[in-house]
């Protein structure tokens, strides 16, 4: 690589929420043609792929073969080298930890023309996994894939009310079940929900709906829309019984059936909240005075130690609101959830943040100092100049 006159960052699908994938003033290295499978092993479901291949695309070599991506988040419209940079966690923490549980082994481009070849037990490993793009360029990954029966997902959902009902679900739920996931709906006093939870399962899913799009930017998340798209959801969910079979796409990914679907949050688009803090009481906190969010998630995270120095899950309870971003209103609405969740010993998830405090940032992650002896000099983000400095 060229001696850098400008930050660098690799930018893969851009698909976090917050700046971690931004880098005004600077330069974005695109990803996007690191595009090649270069070996699966079907007998020990090792794939090596390179960086910018995303989870999606990996999915559709791999269920064929009964093998399946071990982690996903929400979306599979992730590269590769992004699910690393933000050590990414899924419906499955429980069961399977993060994303980089399952590396096997990166090959990591620094600006000083080095080509490293690292893995678990190094150093510079621990700092890339969750290391936000910040120790060079990932170019290729070895991923340790999971076996499967069949591309279909049993999947039960389930109505619940108040916390109490919420952690007795996941107690049952976390021992039984690949997946893993409750909504809430927040303009209910009674904290009602739907706790889903989803096996692998043998059978013939119907195929994945077809995808539509938001043609315009158009603002419809509002106080009153969300009352009643909530209303709708919970009596949906109810119709549609509590069990039933499914195809893998639609259970794991549902955003991903609506292509845009950030316009509903017109041009000023929306800003995510996500924090994980240690203790019910802490949650219950949290939810004492809930900003209007249509799309409320509330999952409990396993014990596994992540890999890496960054990373964002750890014991405890994940929560995340989306809000359409009136600007200052909503910083003030965030500021006062990311003052509880600090206090309370949690953290906020830098791959969905666009206002956490330095202080905050510092606080949520106390292995920083040790992160940061192993940054590339030639590396930055907006997200990590606004943090840092």
């Amino acid at each position: 690589m060229l001696p850098a006159t400008r930050p660098l960052l690799a930018y893969g699908q851009g698909r976090s929420y917050g700046d971690s994938c931004l880098n005004d003033g600077g330069t974005l290295l695109r990803t996007a043609g690191l595009d090649r499978f270069i070996s699966l092993d079907d007998a020990t479901g090792v794939l090596r792929c390179e960086a910018g291949i995303t989870l999606g695309e990996i999915l559709r070599l791999t269920v064929p073969r009964g093998l399946f991506l071990p982690v996903v988040p929400g979306t599979k419209y992730v590269s590769v080298g992004g699910a690393i940079a933000n050590d990414i966690h899924g419906k499955n923490h429980h069961r399977k930890g993060t994303f980089g549980a399952h590396v096997r082994r990166l090959e990591l481009l620094r600006s000083d023309g080095q080509r490293q070849q690292i893995g678990p037990g190094d150093p510079l490993f621990a700092a890339t996994i969750a290391g936000l793009g910040l120790t060079g360029l990932i170019t290729w990954a070895e991923i340790e894939l999971s076996r499967i029966s069949i591309a279909a997902i049993r999947a039960e959902a389930i109505p619940f009310a108040g916390l109490d009902e919420f952690l007795a679900l996941s107690d049952e739920s976390d021992a039984q079940f690949e997946y893993t996931v409750a909504w809430l709906d927040v303009f209910s006093r009674a904290q009602r929900g739907i706790f889903f939870r989803g096996d692998h399962a043998q059978g013939s899913p119907s195929a994945p709906r077809i995808r539509t799009s938001v043609p315009v930017d158009v603002p419809l998340v509002n106080g009153a829309t969300v009352r009643a798209f909530n209303a709708a959801y919970r009596a949906a969910q109810k119709v549609g019984g509590r069990s039933r079979l499914q195809h893998w796409d639609p259970f794991l990914f549902p955003l991903d059936g609506v292509g845009r679907w950030n316009r509903l949050y017109g041009r000023r688009g929306f800003l995510q909240f996500q924090c994980v803090v240690p203790t019910r009481e802490a949650l219950a906190e949290l939810l004492r005075d809930p900003p209007p969010s249509p799309l409320t998630v509330l999952k409990r995270f396993g014990g596994t130690k992540s890999p890496g120095l960054m990373s964002f899950p750890r014991p405890g309870f994940t929560l995340t609101f989306d809000l359409p971003n009136h600007g200052e209103e909503t910083f003030a609405r965030f500021a006062r959830l990311e003052k509880i969740a600090i206090e309370a010993g949690g953290a906020l998830y830098p791959a969905k943040d666009a206002c956490m405090s330095r202080e905050s940032f510092e606080r949520s992650f106390p292995l920083l100092p040790e992160f940061a002896r192993h940054l590339d000099p030639a590396f930055s983000s907006s997200f990590w100049r606004r943090v840092t400095r």
